[in-house]
């Protein structure tokens, strides 16, 4: 099944007359009627919602990624990765040393060895909405850092509050559910993303997402699909 699986058949054919689309491509077709949308009916805005996080299945989910903290990067394409995010990314994050640690860790964390590939573009636009990038963020239902990590979190995995605003530790818990409310909706993407939110039945957040994802951090999300797959 597809990110966007709910494209559906309004998805235009490609040239074999097929509705078979990469996951940058169906973002774009989605992308672009949220554009139109947003133009005709003003910004989309997010709202976190109290409920965010709460399934119950979570718990041994998220252990289990900070129980696995070392990340294995391709060192090209990472490279490329960097060359391609690093100038999109200053014009949010001024401190270079913190830029590059948020970049290296979402490489890692998209590309986790033995675990579904997330295309690391679409983990930037999460952020990009939740927080803006800020890892000091916390919303009004008391999520925290750059993915907006619900503070119930430490207490449940032995761990510290304030390990909610570190870099690596906040992201490897945001992928981590991610990468569990994508295979719960079997990999479509604006339920998980609903879910995430807890915001299920409404479009808003994953519409957002999604057009962050195809107006801002595109470009490099088949970058070592192909290699983490076979591991």
């Amino acid at each position: 099944m597809s990110w966007l699986s709910s494209c559906g058949p309004k998805c235009p054919p490609d040239t074999a007359g097929q509705r078979r689309f990469t996951p940058v491509r169906r973002a774009a077709v989605w992308a672009t009627a949220l554009l139109t949308s947003a133009v005709l009916g003003g910004p989309l805005q997010a709202q976190p919602l109290a409920a965010a996080q709460r399934d119950p299945e979570l718990r041994a989910v998220v252990s289990e990624a900070i129980r696995r903290a070392d990340c294995f990067p391709d060192k090209y394409d990472s490279a490329v990765w960097y060359t391609l995010m690093e100038p999109r990314l200053r014009r949010i994050v001024a401190d270079r040393d913190e830029r590059l640690h948020i970049l290296q860790t979402v490489w890692c964390e998209a590309r986790r060895p033995g675990e579904q590939p997330l295309p690391p573009g679409l983990v930037l636009a999460l952020i990009d909405v939740e927080s803006r990038f800020n890892r000091w963020a916390v919303s009004s239902a008391g999520a925290v850092g750059l993915m907006q990590v619900m503070p119930f979190w430490p207490a449940q995995l032995g761990m510290y509050r304030h390990q909610l605003t570190q870099v690596d530790a906040n992201l490897r818990m945001g992928c981590a559910i991610l990468r569990h409310y994508l295979a719960k909706e079997r990999n479509d993407l604006r339920r998980a993303l609903g879910r995430y939110n807890g915001s299920l039945k409404s479009r808003q957040y994953p519409d957002l997402v999604v057009l962050r994802w195809s107006r801002n951090w595109n470009g490099a999300d088949d970058l070592g699909a192909a290699s983490v797959a076979s591991r």
